[in-house]
Protein backbone atom coordinates (compact mmCIF):
# COMPACT_ATOMS: atom_id res chain seq x y z
CA UNK A 1 0.00 0.00 0.00
CA UNK A 2 2.75 2.44 0.43
CA UNK A 3 3.54 2.82 -3.03
CA UNK A 4 0.32 4.30 -3.39
CA UNK A 5 0.68 6.76 -0.35
CA UNK A 6 2.82 9.06 -2.58
CA UNK A 7 0.02 10.56 -4.29
CA UNK A 8 2.72 11.23 -7.88
CA UNK A 9 3.03 7.71 -8.04
CA UNK A 10 -0.63 7.52 -7.83
CA UNK A 11 -0.99 10.35 -10.31
CA UNK A 12 0.72 8.44 -12.42
CA UNK A 13 -0.52 4.68 -12.09
CA UNK A 14 -4.41 6.31 -12.51
CA UNK A 15 -3.36 8.27 -15.63
CA UNK A 16 -2.13 5.20 -16.99
CA UNK A 17 -5.21 2.98 -16.27
CA UNK A 18 -7.60 5.25 -16.94
CA UNK A 19 -8.13 5.02 -20.70
CA UNK A 20 -8.58 0.89 -20.22
CA UNK A 21 -10.84 1.45 -17.16
CA UNK A 22 -13.10 3.51 -19.94
CA UNK A 23 -12.65 1.41 -22.71
CA UNK A 24 -13.98 -1.79 -20.36
CA UNK A 25 -16.39 0.22 -19.11
CA UNK A 26 -18.03 0.99 -22.62
CA UNK A 27 -17.97 -2.21 -23.34
CA UNK A 28 -19.71 -3.76 -20.36
CA UNK A 29 -22.45 -1.33 -20.92
CA UNK A 30 -22.68 -2.14 -24.86
CA UNK A 31 -23.08 -5.56 -23.66
CA UNK A 32 -25.02 -4.91 -20.73
CA UNK A 33 -27.93 -2.26 -22.59
CA UNK A 34 -27.89 -4.87 -24.81
CA UNK A 35 -29.15 -7.93 -22.85
CA UNK A 36 -31.32 -5.41 -20.97
CA UNK A 37 -33.58 -4.03 -23.84
CA UNK A 38 -33.23 -6.54 -26.81
CA UNK A 39 -32.05 -9.90 -25.42
CA UNK A 40 -34.06 -9.87 -21.72
CA UNK A 41 -37.99 -11.28 -22.21
CA UNK A 42 -40.60 -8.82 -20.06
CA UNK A 43 -41.79 -10.61 -17.21
CA UNK A 44 -44.59 -12.09 -16.91
CA UNK A 45 -46.33 -9.92 -14.63
CA UNK A 46 -44.00 -6.31 -14.78
CA UNK A 47 -44.35 -6.60 -18.65
CA UNK A 48 -41.91 -4.01 -20.27
CA UNK A 49 -41.84 -2.46 -16.45
CA UNK A 50 -39.43 -4.51 -15.28
CA UNK A 51 -36.55 -3.20 -17.71
CA UNK A 52 -35.98 -0.52 -15.29
CA UNK A 53 -34.50 -2.97 -13.24
CA UNK A 54 -30.90 -2.87 -15.00
CA UNK A 55 -30.89 0.73 -13.98
CA UNK A 56 -32.36 0.68 -10.68
CA UNK A 57 -30.81 -2.45 -8.89
CA UNK A 58 -27.01 -2.05 -10.16
CA UNK A 59 -27.56 2.16 -9.16
CA UNK A 60 -28.74 0.98 -5.22
CA UNK A 61 -25.70 -1.67 -5.43
CA UNK A 62 -23.30 0.67 -6.04
CA UNK A 63 -24.95 3.22 -4.08
CA UNK A 64 -23.86 0.58 -1.11
CA UNK A 65 -20.86 -0.06 -2.34
CA UNK A 66 -19.36 3.46 -2.44
CA UNK A 67 -20.20 4.11 0.70
CA UNK A 68 -18.55 0.92 2.49
CA UNK A 69 -15.32 2.06 0.14
CA UNK A 70 -15.85 6.12 2.13
CA UNK A 71 -16.18 4.30 5.32
CA UNK A 72 -13.15 1.86 4.73
CA UNK A 73 -11.01 4.67 3.40
CA UNK A 74 -12.30 6.90 6.64
CA UNK A 75 -11.48 3.88 9.09
CA UNK A 76 -7.28 3.46 7.15
CA UNK A 77 -7.32 7.55 7.65
CA UNK A 78 -7.93 7.21 11.45
CA UNK A 79 -5.76 4.12 12.09
CA UNK A 80 -2.87 4.21 9.32
CA UNK A 81 -3.16 7.92 8.93
CA UNK A 82 -2.50 6.88 4.96
CA UNK A 83 -2.89 10.58 3.14
CA UNK A 84 -4.64 9.49 0.50
CA UNK A 85 -7.75 7.55 2.07
CA UNK A 86 -9.34 11.12 2.81
CA UNK A 87 -9.14 12.29 0.12
CA UNK A 88 -10.77 8.85 -1.45
CA UNK A 89 -13.51 8.96 0.91
CA UNK A 90 -14.06 12.66 -0.11
CA UNK A 91 -14.30 12.09 -3.38
CA UNK A 92 -16.63 8.84 -3.56
CA UNK A 93 -19.44 10.97 -1.84
CA UNK A 94 -20.63 12.86 -4.77
CA UNK A 95 -20.28 10.06 -7.39
CA UNK A 96 -22.06 7.53 -4.51
CA UNK A 97 -25.10 10.10 -3.62
CA UNK A 98 -25.77 10.74 -7.64
CA UNK A 99 -26.24 6.70 -7.66
CA UNK A 100 -28.42 6.52 -4.37
CA UNK A 101 -30.30 9.74 -6.14
CA UNK A 102 -30.67 7.56 -9.27
CA UNK A 103 -31.90 4.29 -7.61
CA UNK A 104 -34.40 5.95 -5.40
CA UNK A 105 -35.68 7.89 -8.75
CA UNK A 106 -35.80 4.80 -10.55
CA UNK A 107 -37.51 3.04 -7.49
CA UNK A 108 -40.05 5.49 -7.75
CA UNK A 109 -40.56 4.89 -11.86
CA UNK A 110 -40.70 1.21 -11.02
CA UNK A 111 -42.76 1.27 -7.87
CA UNK A 112 -45.71 3.66 -9.08
CA UNK A 113 -47.49 0.99 -11.67
CA UNK A 114 -46.35 -1.80 -9.15
CA UNK A 115 -47.93 -0.61 -5.87
CA UNK A 116 -49.83 2.01 -7.28
CA UNK A 117 -47.85 5.51 -5.79
CA UNK A 118 -44.68 7.02 -6.42
CA UNK A 119 -43.24 6.91 -2.97
CA UNK A 120 -44.17 4.50 0.54
CA UNK A 121 -42.54 4.45 3.77
CA UNK A 122 -41.19 0.99 3.05
CA UNK A 123 -38.34 -0.21 4.99
CA UNK A 124 -36.11 -0.38 2.15
CA UNK A 125 -36.71 2.89 0.79
CA UNK A 126 -36.47 4.55 3.55
CA UNK A 127 -33.30 3.12 4.96
CA UNK A 128 -31.82 3.78 0.81
CA UNK A 129 -33.25 7.89 1.45
CA UNK A 130 -31.51 7.39 4.77
CA UNK A 131 -28.66 6.45 2.65
CA UNK A 132 -28.84 9.51 0.53
CA UNK A 133 -29.30 11.91 3.31
CA UNK A 134 -25.71 10.61 4.74
CA UNK A 135 -24.49 11.40 1.34
CA UNK A 136 -25.51 15.18 1.62
CA UNK A 137 -24.32 15.06 5.00
CA UNK A 138 -21.13 13.91 4.59
CA UNK A 139 -20.59 16.34 1.43
CA UNK A 140 -21.80 19.07 3.74
CA UNK A 141 -19.17 18.60 5.89
CA UNK A 142 -16.56 19.17 3.69
CA UNK A 143 -17.95 22.33 2.30
CA UNK A 144 -18.82 23.99 5.26
CA UNK A 145 -15.77 23.82 7.69
CA UNK A 146 -12.78 25.32 5.94
CA UNK A 147 -10.16 23.51 8.15
CA UNK A 148 -9.23 20.72 6.40
CA UNK A 149 -7.78 18.60 9.41
CA UNK A 150 -11.27 19.08 11.34
CA UNK A 151 -13.59 18.66 8.40
CA UNK A 152 -11.71 15.43 8.12
CA UNK A 153 -11.58 13.88 11.09
CA UNK A 154 -15.59 14.75 11.24
CA UNK A 155 -16.32 13.79 7.94
CA UNK A 156 -14.80 9.83 9.14
CA UNK A 157 -16.64 9.80 12.30
CA UNK A 158 -19.67 9.98 9.89
CA UNK A 159 -18.86 8.04 7.40
CA UNK A 160 -17.85 5.13 10.05
CA UNK A 161 -21.19 5.46 11.92
CA UNK A 162 -23.08 5.75 8.68
CA UNK A 163 -22.16 2.36 7.78
CA UNK A 164 -24.45 0.82 10.37
CA UNK A 165 -27.48 1.61 7.34
CA UNK A 166 -25.64 -0.54 5.11
CA UNK A 167 -26.41 -4.18 6.50
CA UNK A 168 -30.32 -2.67 7.58
CA UNK A 169 -30.64 -1.76 3.71
CA UNK A 170 -29.23 -5.12 3.00
CA UNK A 171 -31.55 -7.17 5.26
CA UNK A 172 -34.79 -4.62 5.57
CA UNK A 173 -36.69 -6.78 3.82
CA UNK A 174 -35.82 -9.99 6.22
CA UNK A 175 -35.95 -8.10 9.21
CA UNK A 176 -39.46 -5.91 9.04
CA UNK A 177 -42.72 -6.80 6.83
CA UNK A 178 -41.95 -4.99 3.53
CA UNK A 179 -43.62 -4.34 -0.03
CA UNK A 180 -40.00 -4.42 -1.73
CA UNK A 181 -39.25 -7.67 -3.36
CA UNK A 182 -36.50 -9.90 -1.41
CA UNK A 183 -33.32 -10.58 -2.44
CA UNK A 184 -32.98 -12.41 -5.89
CA UNK A 185 -29.33 -12.07 -6.93
CA UNK A 186 -27.49 -12.12 -3.68
CA UNK A 187 -28.64 -15.00 -1.35
CA UNK A 188 -27.93 -18.23 0.54
CA UNK A 189 -29.78 -20.40 -1.80
CA UNK A 190 -28.58 -18.49 -5.04
CA UNK A 191 -30.16 -16.74 -7.25
CA UNK A 192 -33.96 -17.32 -8.07
CA UNK A 193 -34.19 -14.98 -11.23
CA UNK A 194 -34.02 -16.54 -14.87
CA UNK A 195 -30.30 -16.45 -16.38
CA UNK A 196 -31.68 -14.42 -19.13
CA UNK A 197 -32.73 -11.47 -17.05
CA UNK A 198 -29.40 -12.16 -14.69
CA UNK A 199 -26.77 -12.40 -16.46
CA UNK A 200 -27.81 -8.40 -17.92
CA UNK A 201 -28.30 -7.54 -14.42
CA UNK A 202 -25.07 -8.91 -13.47
CA UNK A 203 -23.07 -7.15 -16.68
CA UNK A 204 -24.67 -3.62 -15.79
CA UNK A 205 -23.43 -3.85 -12.30
CA UNK A 206 -19.88 -4.11 -13.67
CA UNK A 207 -21.03 -1.72 -15.86
CA UNK A 208 -21.90 0.66 -12.83
CA UNK A 209 -18.82 -0.41 -11.22
CA UNK A 210 -15.99 0.69 -13.75
CA UNK A 211 -17.90 3.23 -14.26
CA UNK A 212 -17.14 4.71 -10.61
CA UNK A 213 -13.52 3.26 -10.49
CA UNK A 214 -13.21 5.86 -13.76
CA UNK A 215 -15.10 9.19 -12.16
CA UNK A 216 -13.66 8.26 -8.76
CA UNK A 217 -9.67 8.34 -10.27
CA UNK A 218 -10.61 11.31 -12.16
CA UNK A 219 -12.20 12.68 -8.75
CA UNK A 220 -9.25 11.85 -6.52
CA UNK A 221 -6.58 13.29 -9.45
CA UNK A 222 -8.72 16.83 -9.51
CA UNK A 223 -8.92 16.85 -5.43
CA UNK A 224 -5.15 15.95 -5.37
CA UNK A 225 -3.91 18.71 -7.93
CA UNK A 226 -6.62 21.06 -5.98
CA UNK A 227 -4.37 20.60 -2.56
CA UNK A 228 -1.36 20.89 -4.57
CA UNK A 229 -2.27 24.61 -5.79
CA UNK A 230 -3.81 25.24 -2.00
CA UNK A 231 -0.77 24.96 -0.56
CA UNK A 232 1.54 26.35 -3.33
CA UNK A 233 -1.20 29.03 -2.52
CA UNK A 234 -0.20 28.90 0.84
CA UNK A 235 3.61 28.79 0.85
CA UNK A 236 3.54 31.84 -1.51
CA UNK A 237 1.72 33.85 1.14
CA UNK A 238 3.93 32.96 3.92
CA UNK A 239 6.69 34.06 2.16
CA UNK A 240 5.53 37.29 1.46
Amino acid sequence: MQQFANPTRFLSLANGALPYIWAVTLILFAIGLYGALVTAPPDYQQGETVRIMFVHVPAAWLAMLVYTVMALASAVAIIFRHPLADVAAKTAAPIGAVFCFLALATGSLWGKPMWGAWWVWDARLTSMFVLFLLYVGYIAIWQAIEETGRAAMIARIVAIVGFINIPIIKFSVDWWNSLHQPASVFRMGGPTIAISMLWPLLVMGLAYTFLFLALHLISIRSEITTRKLRNLQIARSENR
